[in-house]
Protein backbone atom coordinates (compact mmCIF):
# COMPACT_ATOMS: atom_id res chain seq x y z
CA UNK A 1 0.00 0.00 0.00
CA UNK A 2 1.46 3.82 -0.84
CA UNK A 3 -0.86 5.78 0.65
CA UNK A 4 -4.44 5.63 3.07
CA UNK A 5 -6.24 8.85 4.23
CA UNK A 6 -9.54 9.85 4.30
CA UNK A 7 -11.41 11.49 1.28
CA UNK A 8 -13.05 14.75 0.39
CA UNK A 9 -15.91 14.74 2.10
CA UNK A 10 -14.66 12.59 4.98
CA UNK A 11 -17.18 9.54 5.08
CA UNK A 12 -14.48 7.18 2.93
CA UNK A 13 -10.84 6.00 3.26
CA UNK A 14 -9.21 6.40 0.22
CA UNK A 15 -6.28 3.56 -0.10
CA UNK A 16 -3.61 3.62 -2.70
CA UNK A 17 -1.78 0.48 -3.88
CA UNK A 18 0.93 -0.06 -6.37
CA UNK A 19 1.15 -3.79 -7.98
CA UNK A 20 4.47 -5.12 -7.77
CA UNK A 21 3.69 -7.03 -10.91
CA UNK A 22 3.41 -4.10 -13.45
CA UNK A 23 4.15 -0.98 -11.31
CA UNK A 24 0.68 0.46 -12.16
CA UNK A 25 -1.24 2.32 -8.83
CA UNK A 26 -5.17 1.59 -8.63
CA UNK A 27 -7.18 3.53 -6.25
CA UNK A 28 -9.75 2.36 -3.99
CA UNK A 29 -12.47 4.38 -1.64
CA UNK A 30 -13.99 2.15 1.44
CA UNK A 31 -17.05 3.33 2.80
CA UNK A 32 -18.45 1.68 5.69
CA UNK A 33 -21.82 0.02 4.29
CA UNK A 34 -25.13 2.63 4.99
CA UNK A 35 -28.16 1.33 6.50
CA UNK A 36 -29.73 4.96 5.87
CA UNK A 37 -34.32 4.60 5.13
CA UNK A 38 -35.08 7.30 3.54
CA UNK A 39 -38.87 8.23 4.88
CA UNK A 40 -41.25 9.46 1.87
CA UNK A 41 -43.82 11.91 1.36
CA UNK A 42 -46.72 9.02 1.12
CA UNK A 43 -45.26 7.27 4.67
CA UNK A 44 -43.20 4.66 2.65
CA UNK A 45 -39.98 3.69 3.41
CA UNK A 46 -37.09 2.73 1.10
CA UNK A 47 -32.89 2.53 1.72
CA UNK A 48 -31.11 5.60 0.85
CA UNK A 49 -29.76 5.29 -2.81
CA UNK A 50 -26.75 7.85 -3.95
CA UNK A 51 -27.06 6.59 -7.61
CA UNK A 52 -30.98 7.39 -7.30
CA UNK A 53 -29.85 10.74 -5.87
CA UNK A 54 -26.91 11.36 -8.56
CA UNK A 55 -29.52 10.78 -11.22
CA UNK A 56 -31.84 13.24 -10.25
CA UNK A 57 -29.16 15.76 -10.06
CA UNK A 58 -28.07 15.01 -13.36
CA UNK A 59 -31.29 15.19 -14.94
CA UNK A 60 -31.87 18.48 -13.40
CA UNK A 61 -28.61 19.74 -14.69
CA UNK A 62 -29.08 18.25 -18.06
CA UNK A 63 -27.55 20.67 -20.86
CA UNK A 64 -26.47 23.23 -17.99
CA UNK A 65 -23.37 24.37 -17.79
CA UNK A 66 -22.80 22.26 -14.52
CA UNK A 67 -19.76 19.71 -15.13
CA UNK A 68 -20.20 15.28 -14.18
CA UNK A 69 -17.08 16.03 -11.43
CA UNK A 70 -19.39 18.72 -9.76
CA UNK A 71 -22.77 16.84 -9.33
CA UNK A 72 -20.80 14.09 -8.40
CA UNK A 73 -19.22 16.09 -5.34
CA UNK A 74 -22.36 17.20 -4.62
CA UNK A 75 -24.17 14.11 -4.75
CA UNK A 76 -20.88 12.90 -2.32
CA UNK A 77 -21.27 15.73 -0.20
CA UNK A 78 -25.30 15.19 0.37
CA UNK A 79 -24.77 11.38 0.80
CA UNK A 80 -22.05 12.04 3.37
CA UNK A 81 -25.02 14.31 5.53
CA UNK A 82 -27.11 11.62 5.06
CA UNK A 83 -25.14 9.02 6.70
CA UNK A 84 -24.38 11.51 9.28
CA UNK A 85 -28.01 12.21 9.89
CA UNK A 86 -28.98 8.64 11.83
CA UNK A 87 -30.40 5.89 10.89
CA UNK A 88 -33.64 7.55 9.31
CA UNK A 89 -33.84 10.70 7.30
CA UNK A 90 -36.94 12.03 5.51
CA UNK A 91 -36.66 12.55 1.96
CA UNK A 92 -38.18 16.43 2.19
CA UNK A 93 -34.22 16.79 3.83
CA UNK A 94 -32.82 14.97 1.10
CA UNK A 95 -34.57 17.17 -1.36
CA UNK A 96 -33.67 20.45 -0.09
CA UNK A 97 -29.83 19.75 0.09
CA UNK A 98 -29.89 18.94 -3.35
CA UNK A 99 -32.06 21.42 -4.66
CA UNK A 100 -29.71 23.78 -2.62
CA UNK A 101 -26.51 22.37 -3.52
CA UNK A 102 -28.11 22.47 -7.02
CA UNK A 103 -28.75 26.44 -6.98
CA UNK A 104 -25.53 27.31 -5.86
CA UNK A 105 -23.64 25.55 -9.16
CA UNK A 106 -26.18 26.97 -11.87
CA UNK A 107 -29.57 28.19 -10.40
CA UNK A 108 -31.18 27.58 -13.27
CA UNK A 109 -30.67 24.20 -12.31
CA UNK A 110 -31.92 24.34 -9.01
CA UNK A 111 -34.97 25.80 -10.11
CA UNK A 112 -35.44 23.08 -12.70
CA UNK A 113 -35.10 20.79 -9.43
CA UNK A 114 -37.22 22.81 -7.71
CA UNK A 115 -39.90 22.20 -10.22
CA UNK A 116 -39.97 18.51 -9.92
CA UNK A 117 -39.51 18.09 -6.48
CA UNK A 118 -41.45 20.96 -5.27
CA UNK A 119 -43.92 19.89 -7.85
CA UNK A 120 -44.48 23.29 -8.72
CA UNK A 121 -48.28 23.67 -10.90
CA UNK A 122 -48.08 26.92 -12.63
CA UNK A 123 -45.29 29.99 -13.61
CA UNK A 124 -46.59 31.73 -10.28
CA UNK A 125 -45.35 29.45 -8.65
CA UNK A 126 -42.09 28.86 -10.37
CA UNK A 127 -42.09 33.25 -10.32
CA UNK A 128 -42.04 32.37 -6.58
CA UNK A 129 -39.11 30.35 -6.41
CA UNK A 130 -37.02 32.32 -8.63
CA UNK A 131 -38.13 35.64 -6.25
CA UNK A 132 -37.13 33.48 -3.08
CA UNK A 133 -33.42 32.71 -5.15
CA UNK A 134 -33.38 36.10 -5.50
CA UNK A 135 -34.36 37.40 -1.99
CA UNK A 136 -32.55 35.02 0.57
CA UNK A 137 -28.82 34.20 -0.17
CA UNK A 138 -28.31 30.61 -0.18
CA UNK A 139 -26.38 29.44 3.18
CA UNK A 140 -23.14 27.60 2.18
CA UNK A 141 -22.92 23.86 2.23
CA UNK A 142 -21.47 23.84 5.47
CA UNK A 143 -23.81 25.95 6.79
CA UNK A 144 -27.52 26.08 8.60
CA UNK A 145 -29.62 28.32 7.31
CA UNK A 146 -31.00 30.97 10.26
CA UNK A 147 -34.50 32.35 10.26
CA UNK A 148 -34.97 35.62 10.40
CA UNK A 149 -31.09 36.44 11.41
CA UNK A 150 -29.28 39.37 10.27
CA UNK A 151 -25.64 39.32 8.73
CA UNK A 152 -23.30 41.19 10.36
CA UNK A 153 -22.96 44.03 7.60
CA UNK A 154 -26.48 44.81 7.81
CA UNK A 155 -27.92 48.32 9.47
CA UNK A 156 -29.54 46.37 11.94
CA UNK A 157 -27.13 44.27 12.99
CA UNK A 158 -26.31 43.93 17.09
CA UNK A 159 -22.73 42.62 15.96
CA UNK A 160 -21.13 46.09 17.72
CA UNK A 161 -23.79 46.54 20.27
CA UNK A 162 -22.18 45.42 24.18
CA UNK A 163 -24.04 42.12 24.97
CA UNK A 164 -23.91 43.72 28.33
CA UNK A 165 -26.47 46.76 27.44
CA UNK A 166 -28.65 44.11 25.28
CA UNK A 167 -29.81 47.39 24.07
CA UNK A 168 -30.11 49.19 20.57
CA UNK A 169 -27.62 51.80 21.72
CA UNK A 170 -24.57 52.05 19.53
CA UNK A 171 -21.48 50.89 22.04
CA UNK A 172 -18.82 53.27 23.27
CA UNK A 173 -16.28 53.62 20.44
CA UNK A 174 -12.87 51.91 21.27
CA UNK A 175 -10.39 54.18 23.01
CA UNK A 176 -7.11 54.80 20.63
CA UNK A 177 -4.18 52.67 21.69
CA UNK A 178 -0.82 54.05 23.56
CA UNK A 179 1.30 55.84 21.11
CA UNK A 180 4.71 54.18 20.35
CA UNK A 181 7.76 56.36 21.08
Amino acid sequence: MVDSRLSEPGDAVRRRRECEGCGNRFTTYERTESNVTVLKRDGRRERFDDQKLLGGLERAANKRPVSSEQLEHLSESIAAAVRRSGPEVEASQIGDLAERGLAQLDPVSGILFASVYRNLADLDEVAETVQRYRDDPLPGADQLPLEGAQGPSEPRSNIDLSPLRGSQQAAQPRRSHARQP
